[in-house]
């Protein structure tokens, strides 16, 4: 008798959940093994397994039809099929799941070690991240082992990646093995021996595998775009919270603003400033799009994805609905994220409370939250938060578009160092989230000055490093070539090797540029309709007003940062 453990999902988590599950625990039993089955769907998990069950377990079958994570699975050998097979095919998926668990179980051939105690890292991955990620992980793990060798393998999925390897670990290992059927970022490697190759000759010869990334030439080292790539994705992975929520939610508002706000650049280009009042003309129809269409939708996309990170697909209706509210009351972009929050935690709140029947467990997801939590978030948009909101709202609006002289000179210096600050964190972000919420009232001086302000730190660093050769190294002088380039692109990250290596003298100097930047284009009433793109999108006709003073700020913020920077350090030949 085998002893299985299984986890059946669909999206609702009810009839092709419960029916896979009730087959593999007929037919198991009929077969003459034991089966215990977890089933899933958007209420939760049931009947959970136990690390005992699982530890005791010949094989995991996974019958589903939406994502399980497999990571608590990764030591057994995993079966996965759709709910469909597991209810119309159930012995034979049973049958082929013990079948093939017996085959990966059998012992490995052992030659012998080399002779030397080495340390292997490595990567697994396959499209699902399920089956062939961790039974590749196994496979390279036992033939290390089997090698006298000392193994840690990092596996990499849809639920991201398990296991993960340490700048000490890449640091120690005297190899490095990719063995993937999806893309690996292989930048972090770098200078390491690296062997790549497919899951399937893996689990067929793990020890030649190890063997191969052992003679393997080291690989190249990594360019500053690399740098940057992996320096934003720390970033990302650690952000968490509120903090984490609100950047899902402009990550996914902001191709629904750069849309808009071309499309309407490219209105005024047709049809003049008063584009959307010919009706018929092609000026009238891309207002029709960028105006009436993408920029209305900016503020429900935001509200309804800052929900959906906090609950997850239960929060996306809400959130949706509270955003659109606010921008109907008049709250704008402060009242889209205040909506995505309630009705996040709200969603979250009611989905942990509210206990139903078995048989009534479906009705949660479609019915009972959606209507509940939009309820209540409606509720309170048109007559709690909105009209205090859209208060505070019109009050900035006016603010901004009154001002002038020494207040616009001021918000420009702000917002220019806050750009400059942490380049790419989370000070960089406020300002930026700053900038793209305005445009949905209109106010488009903001986004020009945070921009502009964000691209001067790299391009500054760019000139400096090619103008005063003396007072950088030769990994800088070849890293400010990918530095212009990311720096004309609006990408501030291009900043951060630079500012890494020397962080109180660069710092100081390219908050000075930005500052300056940001205050030029502020004073010279410059605006911007589109939130990204650098110089990209400066020749899109009414995309940019202001576009010589425009320039003007970026080059000078561009000189003052190179400049500062020259004063600030001191020829490498000089220093202790």
């Amino acid at each position: 008798m085998s002893k299985i453990v299984a986890v059946t999902a669909c999206p609702t988590g009810v009839a092709h959940t419960i029916m896979a599950a009730e087959a593999l625990k007929k037919v198991g039993l009929s077969m003459g093994h034991s089966v215990e089955v977890e089933t899933q769907g958007a209420e939760g998990a049931k009947d959970v397994l136990s690390r005992q069950a699982i530890d005791e377990a010949d094989v995991v079958i996974i019958a589903a039809d939406i994502h399980v994570d497999p990571f608590r699975f990764q030591n057994k050998y995993m079966h996965a099929v759709s709910t469909s097979d597991a209810i119309r095919k159930t012995k034979e998926v049973i049958s082929t799941a013990l079948k093939e668990a017996e085959d990966f179980s059998s012992p490995m051939a052992s030659s012998g070690t080399d002779g030397g105690r080495k340390y292997i890292v490595g990567v697994t991955s396959c499209p699902t991240g399920i089956a062939h990620t961790f039974m590749a992980a196994e496979a390279l793990r036992k033939a290390a082992e089997s090698l006298g060798y000392e193994v840690k393998i990092e596996t990499q999925g849809s639920v991201g990646a398990k296991n993960v390897l340490t700048e000490e670990d890449i640091a120690r290992a005297d190899a490095v093995v990719i063995a993937a059927d999806a893309f690996v970022d292989l930048k972090r490697f770098a200078g390491k021996s690296l062997y790549e190759t497919g899951t399937k000759d893996a689990l067929r010869d793990g020890e030649q595998v190890i063997k191969s990334a052992l003679a393997a030439v080291p690989s190249v080292h990594k360019d500053l775009a690399g740098q940057v790539d992996e320096l934003k994705k720390e970033r990302s992975a650690a952000r968490t919270g509120p903090y984490r929520h609100l950047m899902t939610g402009v990550s996914y508002m902001l191709p629904v603003v750069v849309a808009g706000g071309l499309l309407i650049a490219l209105a005024f280009a047709f049809g003049g400033i008063y584009a959307g009042d010919k009706e018929g003309t092609l000026g009238w129809a891309l207002m029709q799009i960028g105006g009436a269409g993408a920029f209305s939708l900016f503020v429900p996309v935001l509200g309804a994805f800052i929900a959906y990170s906090i609950a997850q697909r239960p929060g996306i209706t809400p959130g949706i609905v509270g955003g659109l509210l606010a921008t109907n009351v008049g709250a704008g972009f402060l009242g889209g994220i205040v909506a995505g929050f309630i009705a996040g935690y709200l969603t979250k709140f009611l989905n942990d409370k509210i206990k139903l029947p078995q048989n009534l467990q479906g009705l949660k997801p479609v019915l009972i939250l959606p209507f509940l939590s939009t309820l209540v978030v409606g509720l309170l948009m048109i007559y709690v938060i909105g009209p205090p909101v859209k208060i505070a709202l019109t009050s900035l609006s006016e603010w901004l578009q009154t001002m002038q002289g020494t207040s616009a000179l001021a918000l420009g210096l702000v917002l220019g160092a806050m750009m400059a600050f942490d380049m790419g964190g989370p000070v960089n972000k406020a300002a930026y989230t700053f900038g793209v919420g305005l445009l949905s009232a209109k106010i488009y001086g903001p986004m020009a000055a945070v921009m502009a302000a964000g691209m001067t730190p790299p391009l500054g660093l760019a000139l400096a490093a090619s103008l005063f050769k003396n007072r950088f190294t030769e990994d800088e002088h070849e890293a400010s070539k990918a530095a212009f380039v990311l720096g004309i692109s609006f990408i501030t990250e291009g900043a951060i090797p630079f500012a890494a290596r020397d962080p109180f003298r660069v710092i100081p100097c390219i908050m000075l540029g930005s500052a300056v930047t940001g205050a030029i284009s502020m004073t010279m009433k410059c605006t911007l309709m589109v939130p990204h793109g650098g110089i990209f999108v400066l020749p899109i006709p009414n995309a940019v007003t202001g576009l010589i003073p425009y320039t003007v700020a970026i080059i000078v913020g561009t000189i003052i940062t190179a400049g500062a920077l020259f004063v600030a350090k001191k020829p490498i030949t000089q220093e202790s």
